[in-house]
C-alpha cells in the first residue's frame, strides 16, 4: 500500500529546519513521497504571510528541486479562503484511493487538533504524526518525529530585515528569492 505524507504550512519561508523533518518523516514512515502543502492563511492565524502565495510557492518549489520523495500541491493557495486540511485530503484521497496518508502536523498545533473542521472525519482519514523540533516531552499519544533543530520562519524574517546572513538557515535557491524579490526587509511588528 502507497504512503504519502502531507505536510500543511505557510513556509514564510521554507526552511532548513521543515526539510530536516520531511526527509525524517519520509524515511521513519517508509512513504513515497512527503507533499508540501503551502496554506494561504491558516483559519487560527490572524496575520497573512509576509510572503506573496506565488512566491512562497516558488521557494517551496526551489527548495525541493531534485530532492527525492519530496513533490509540492499548491491546491489550498487555489481554494477560497479559508481552505481546510479536510478539504486538501479528500482532494489527495481522491487521487490517491488506497494510499494510507499521513498528516505532518507542528507539536504546536497539537492542542488546536479538535478544533481543526470535520476533525472526527479527518481523524478516520489520515494518521497524524507530530514534527517536534522542541525536543519537549510531548503530551499527546500521536507518533513523534523528533528533531532538535533551531530554526524559525520567525527568526529568518528577522536576520532578513536587521541586515543578517541567513545563510545556512535556508537552501541558496531560497536565499537568492528572497533577496531577488527584496522579501522580509520590513520587520513585522
Amino acid at each position: 500500500m502507497k504512503k504519502i505524507a502531507i505536510y500543511g504550512g505557510t513556509f514564510d519561508p521554507i526552511h532548513h529546519g521543515h526539510l530536516i523533518v520531511a526527509r525524517e518523516a519520509l524515511e521513519r514512515l517508509g512513504a513515497e513521497e512527503v507533499i508540501f502543502i503551502p496554506a494561504r492563511l491558516s483559519p487560527f492565524r490572524k496575520t497573512a504571510p509576509v510572503a506573496k502565495d506565488e512566491i512562497r510557492l516558488w521557494m517551496i518549489q526551489a527548495a525541493i528541486e531534485a530532492e527525492p520523495g519530496f513533490a509540492v500541491d499548491d491546491c489550498e493557495l487555489r481554494r477560497p479562503w479559508p481552505s481546510y486540511t479536510i478539504d486538501t485530503v479528500e482532494q489527495i484521497r481522491q487521487r490517491n484511493a488506497d494510499a494510507t496518508i499521513y498528516c505532518l502536523i507542528g507539536e504546536d498545533n497539537v492542542d488546536k487538533l479538535t478544533k481543526w473542521r470535520r476533525f472526527a472525519d479527518l481523524e478516520k482519514m489520515v494518521r497524524f504524526v507530530v514534527l517536534d523540533r522542541s525536543g519537549q516531552q510531548p503530551r499527546h499519544a500521536y507518533p513523534v518525529i523528533r528533531r532538535k533543530i533551531d530554526i524559525s520562519a520567525t527568526e529568518i524574517r528577522k536576520r532578513v530585515a536587521t541586515g543578517r546572513s541567513i545563510r545556512y538557515f535556508v537552501p541558496s535557491a531560497v536565499e537568492e528569492i528572497i533577496r531577488r524579490e527584496k522579501l522580509y526587509l520590513e520587520q513585522r511588528k
